[in-house]
């Protein structure tokens, strides 16, 4: 058989590499309350898996990873691997990160060596090994070269060599391709599957954290699907297609369409007095609710793409994600403002247009500003909160931290930053009160 011919790798039926039990995990907040971040997450990697971990930013997917790499102690629960507690520094597993962590003032022969010679291999075996990994990833020719000098697939190719030439057993990826160009992380992808299939690799088992769709359907044999806020493992997906994978295969385009489905589903509400149980509300509403920073110009531009041809008002998720060139990061905080704001909603991987959303795309400037007010101040609690507190006060003025202050008895300052933030841009666009930066007040004194 041809050395490039894909070969199954046998799955293993005997205990999993990586058991995660009961685990939660809890940033602390000064006095404020900690932020809850993991909630009795329960995980397992077995032998001959790729897994994805899947979600948004905030469902806790990279500190799940550190925890199982035992760069830190969760607040709850428990990591073991091969059976025994993960403690500190995990043997047996390495870890690719989004940023290529690489020495600058280190050749790539060097930047390679590192992880051994923290482990006390002698210099001949280590350079040894280390040339072994750089041509195994492709990059042989380059061991002189310094980490300026290449580009951001090249680095992250060392990156991937670094990791590799510890020989893990477990190899941790966290969003590796996610800071390379769309062609640069096809290419690395197809590469490392390769090397996965063909055995190539010592690793026995890879946890890849993704927040893109496609992406956890081309490589894994099992999905986890996260919510945020904190984050819960909601969907375990099993990946039965046989590699190597084609994006336009019908049975890859319906999985991709079951999971949008899942990562936009709401949880059904309670009925109240006379209600049918209809999901009306949302998740963490109130002025506790985290608000992402879209712009108002991404939200025209959405409402005027889904209005438009070929969707007429209705548009099937992926397809508008591929369309438009966005991930699950870019896409969901966008669509899921427009449902928020009651100008669409998202059901079963639809995004489609509310009357109000469909008077939006055909309205005026003005029109849209007025429309956009109104629903602003009905739907988004803390501009509500924001208008009433000034509609209340003789100067009709308040400081910012009035509110940041506020914020953060909910969610951590980073979060309250960022929500007070989209609060702010929403309300200027609808002149429903000002913001002037140099004094850090809101105010009434601008809009009409």
């Amino acid at each position: 058989m041809d050395a490039h011919t894909p070969v199954p790798r046998p799955r293993s039926s005997d205990a999993p590499l990586v058991s995660v039990a009961g685990v939660q995990h809890h940033y602390r907040k000064g006095n404020a309350s900690d932020l809850l971040v993991l909630d009795e997450v329960n995980v397992d990697l077995r032998a001959g898996e790729i897994v994805s971990l899947l979600g948004r930013s905030g469902s806790g997917k990279s500190t799940l990873l550190r925890i199982i790499a035992g760069l830190m102690p969760p607040s709850r629960g428990r990591a073991l691997i091969n059976g025994r507690p993960v403690t500190g520094p995990a043997p047996k597993v390495a870890m690719v990160f989004q940023s290529f962590a690489l020495f600058p003032w280190l050749t790539v022969l060097q930047n390679v060596e590192v992880g051994l010679e923290a482990q006390g291999v002698a210099p001949a075996e280590r350079r040894k090994r280390a040339l072994a990994a750089i041509d195994l990833i492709g990059l042989d020719g380059f061991e002189s070269a310094y980490p300026k000098e290449l580009s951001g697939g090249m680095r992250q190719r060392v990156g991937l060599a670094r990791a590799l030439v510890v020989h893990p057993e477990i190899l941790l990826m966290d969003e590796p391709f996610s800071a390379l160009d769309v062609l640069t992380a096809e290419t690395l992808r197809t590469d490392l599957l390769d090397l996965w299939i063909e055995a190539r690799i010592p690793t026995r088992s890879i946890l890849l954290v993704t927040h893109n769709i496609e992406e956890a359907v081309l490589m894994s044999d099992r999905i986890l699907v996260f919510s945020s806020n904190p984050g819960r493992v909601v969907g375990d997906i099993r990946v039965d297609l046989p590699q190597p994978r084609n994006r336009l295969d019908p049975a890859f385009r319906a999985l991709v369409d079951d999971i949008y489905a899942r990562m936009t589903m709401r949880p059904p509400q309670p009925a109240g007095p006379g209600g049918h149980g209809k999901p009306e509300g949302f998740p963490g509403t109130g002025i506790g609710m985290v608000l992402p920073r879209v712009s108002t110009n991404l939200l025209a531009g959405l409402i005027e793409a889904v209005a438009g041809e070929p969707y007429q008002g209705t548009a099937d998720l992926p397809a508008l994600a591929s369309t438009l060139q966005l991930e699950v990061d870019e896409l969901f905080p966008i669509a899921e403002t427009l449902q928020l704001l009651r100008f669409a909603e998202l059901e079963g991987g639809d995004i489609t247009l509310t009357p109000a959303g469909r008077r939006f795309a055909e309205s005026a400037v003005d029109e849209r500003k007025q429309l956009f007010a109104q629903h602003l101040i009905a739907y988004v609690p803390l501009a509500a909160h924001v208008r009433r507190v000034l509609d209340d006060r003789a100067s009709h003025a308040a400081p910012r931290r009035r509110f940041q202050d506020e914020l953060e008895d909910h969610m951590s300052a980073q979060y309250a930053q960022q929500t007070l933030q989209a609060v702010i841009s929403w309300g200027r666009y609808a002149e429903a009160f000002a913001y002037h930066e140099a004094s850090d007040t809101f105010s009434l004194e601008d809009p009409a």
